[in-house]
C-alpha cells in the first residue's frame, strides 16, 4: 500500500518475507487464505491453462484457492453454466479434467455441485420428454403430480418459498401426448430432479466421483435449499433438507472433500444452518459493511460480528447481486439486522452512488428475477471510492471466516453497462469479460496493488491461524483482532473519519499499515 508507515511484508531488519514459499496445508479443511471465485473464460479470455498461468504469475501469493464458477458443458446455457447438460464434462472450450487437476497443484479447488436441477437440454430430460412415464429417467424428475398426487390447495401452493416471482412449475407437452406441470424452481430451462430417486442418486454420486478424481477439495452445493419437495411445507430448508445435506456431506467427506452450502436466509436461520454443515456463506456481511460506510454507524455490523458463524466463507461480491434479504426481517416478523427504513436507505444509496446504473439492473428491470438482490459491482456500489473500497476489503479479511473475492472485485471492476445492454440480464452488469490487456491494466492500478498487498498480508500473517476478538464497539468505530500466541493483527476502523489502519506484530515489533491508496 503506497501510503503506509511500514511495508506489510518486511521484517524489522528490512528483509522481505512474502517471497518465502507458502505452506501447502493438506488437511481436511479449506486453506485459511483468500479464495478467488471466477468464471474461467471471463477472467482469462481462455481456459484452465490460462487461469493456472495467472495464479502462478501475477496472482502468486494473492490467492490460496480458486472457485471456478460452473465450467461444465455448456458454460453459456440459460443461466451462465448453472444449467449443465452434462455435469461430469468440462466444457471443451475451457479444457479438460486434466487441466482442472493441473490447477489443483497450484491452488486448492472448489467446484459447484448443482444438486437441484439439470438443463432441459440434458439427454436424460429429453428422453423423459419424448417417452413420458415409459422413459428410464422418468423417476429422476419432479412434477406437480409427483409431489401433490392428491392435488394441492391454495394454501399448499402459497406456502412454497420462492426466490423468484410466480409458482415453480412449467407446463410441458410430452411425446405421449400428456401435458405435465414440471417443477422448475428457477427457469423453464432448469429442470428440478428428485434427489431420492435411483437415477437422481446415481447422477449426484457420479458428480462426486468425478470431482474427487480431479483434484477438487471442496464443493459448493448450489441451490441446495430447494432440493427437497414435501406437500404442506415451504419446500425450502425443511428438516428433510437438512437430512439430505447431511447424507451428501458424508459422501463428500468420505472422498476427501469439504462442503459449502449456499443459502440466502434470515440471519438467525443462517446461524442454525451453520451448526449443521462444514461451511456457509456470510451473506449478511456485504450489506452491513455498506451500511457502516454509508452512514458511519458501526452498531449493526458490530452486532453481527459478535454472533456470525465462525465456519463462514466471507464475501462482499459474487456472481449474483448484493443480497439484502440476509439482513432484513423474517417472513414471520422477527426483526432483522437492519430496520426496514435503514434497508431502504441502503438500497437507495447504492442506486445513487452508481449514478442509477444499479437501478437499471435490479428488481423487475433487465429480466432480473432475483428480487432480493441489488445488481452492481461492489466498487460501483461505493461510488468508486478507492479508500472506502480498501476499508471494506480489510473488514472482510478480518471478519471471522475464510475470505472469498470475486474476480471483478479483485480487479476493482466497474459496472458493465454495454454487456447489460446486449443481454438485458441484470446480473451481467457484474460479469464482465476481461481481455488479457484489461487484466494487466487493472493489476497495475494503485488500488488493486494495495488490495493484492492486503490479500498477501491476510494469507501470510500467523495471527489469522488463531482466535478472533471484537473490541468494545463505539458508535462510529470498530476494532477487530486476531491473536495466535505472540502473533497479533488488529484492524482499527473509524467510520466517521473514514480511516483505517492495521497494527500487527512482525518479529516482535509492532508495525502499522494505513489502509488507503
Amino acid at each position: 500500500m503506497p501510503a503506509r508507515r511500514a511495508h506489510p511484508h518486511a521484517s524489522p531488519g528490512g528483509k522481505p518475507t512474502l517471497g518465502c514459499p507458502l505452506p501447502r496445508l493438506k488437511t481436511d479443511t479449506m486453506k485459511n487464505q483468500v479464495q478467488l471465485i471466477t468464471y474461467v473464460d471471463r477472467l482469462t479470455a481462455g481456459g484452465f491453462a490460462d487461469l493456472k498461468a495467472l495464479v502462478d504469475g501475477p496472482l502468486e501469493g494473492v490467492v490460496g484457492g480458486v472457485h471456478p464458477l460452473p465450467f461444465f458443458d455448456p458454460i453459456d446455457g440459460a443461466d451462465a453454466g448453472f444449467d449443465p447438460v452434462d455435469h461430469t464434462l468440462v466444457d471443451p472450450r475451457l479444457g479438460t479434467w486434466a487441466d482442472v487437476k493441473a490447477l489443483s497443484t497450484s491452488v486448492e479447488i472448489m467446484a459447484d455441485m448443482i444438486v437441484n436441477h439439470v438443463s432441459a437440454d440434458s439427454p436424460a430430460f429429453k428422453d423423459y420428454l419424448a417417452k413420458g412415464e415409459a422413459s428410464d429417467f422418468a423417476d429422476m424428475f419432479m412434477s406437480f403430480g409427483k409431489v401433490f398426487p392428491q392435488g394441492a390447495t391454495e394454501a399448499d401452493l402459497n406456502a412454497i418459498y420462492r426466490p423468484r416471482p410466480g409458482f415453480p412449475f412449467t407446463k410441458m407437452s410430452f411425446g405421449d401426448g400428456v401435458k405435465r406441470l414440471i417443477w422448475t424452481t428457477f427457469t423453464p430451462k432448469q429442470i428440478d430432479i428428485d434427489v431420492f430417486s435411483q437415477k437422481g442418486t446415481a447422477y449426484l454420486d457420479a458428480i462426486l466421483d468425478r470431482f474427487a478424481s480431479s483434484g477438487v477439495t471442496a464443493i459448493r452445493l448450489d441451490a441446495a435449499g430447494y432440493a427437497i419437495k414435501k406437500p404442506g411445507t415451504s419446500c425450502f430448508m425443511i428438516p428433510e433438507t437438512y437430512a439430505f445435506l447431511g447424507e451428501l456431506a458424508t459422501k463428500a467427506k468420505a472422498k476427501g472433500m469439504e462442503v459449502l452450502v449456499e443459502i440466502h436466509s434470515y440471519y438467525r436461520d443462517q446461524i442454525e444452518i451453520a451448526k449443521r454443515v462444514d461451511r456457509v456463506y456470510d451473506f449478511a456481511l456485504p450489506p452491513l459493511v455498506l451500511h457502516a460506510l454509508f452512514t458511519g454507524e458501526a452498531g449493526p455490523l458490530a452486532a453481527w460480528l459478535k454472533i456470525s458463524p465462525r465456519n463462514a466463507i466471507t464475501v462482499l461480491d459474487t456472481h449474483d447481486g448484493i443480497g439484502v434479504i440476509d439482513v432484513g426481517a423474517a417472513t414471520d416478523g422477527r426483526p432483522g439486522l437492519l430496520e426496514p427504513a435503514a434497508l431502504d436507505a441502503l438500497v437507495e444509496t447504492m442506486h445513487a452512488r452508481t449514478g442509477g446504473e444499479s437501478r437499471q439492473a435490479t428488481g423487475a428491470a433487465a429480466s432480473n428475477l432475483d428480487l432480493y438482490q441489488v445488481n452492481s459491482t461492489y466498487y460501483d456500489a461505493l461510488g468508486k471510492r478507492d479508500d472506502e473500497y480498501l476499508i471494506a476489503r480489510a473488514l472482510q479479511f478480518f471478519a471471522p471466516g475464510i475470505p472469498q473475492v470475486y474476480y471483478v472485485g479483485l480487479l476493482g471492476g466497474v459496472n458493465d453497462m454495454d454487456l447489460l445492454a446486449r443481454t438485458h440480464v441484470g446480473r451481467d452488469i457484474n460479469r464482465h469479460y476481461y481481455t488479457p490487456d484489461e487484466v494487466a491494466a487493472s493489476l497495475a492500478t494503485p488500488m488493486v496493488k494495495a488490495l493484492c498487498d492486503l490479500a498477501r498480508f491476510r494469507n501470510t500473517h500467523p495471527a489469522f491461524a488463531g482466535a478472533f476478538t471484537l473490541g468494545e464497539p463505539a458508535p462510529h468505530s470498530l476494532t477487530l483482532t486476531w491473536t495466535a500466541g505472540p502473533a497479533r493483527a488488529t484492524l482499527e476502523v473509524d467510520f466517521k473519519a473514514m480511516q483505517a489502519r492495521i497494527r500487527h506484530t512482525d518479529g516482535g515489533a509492532e508495525q502499522v499499515i494505513e489502509v488507503k491508496c
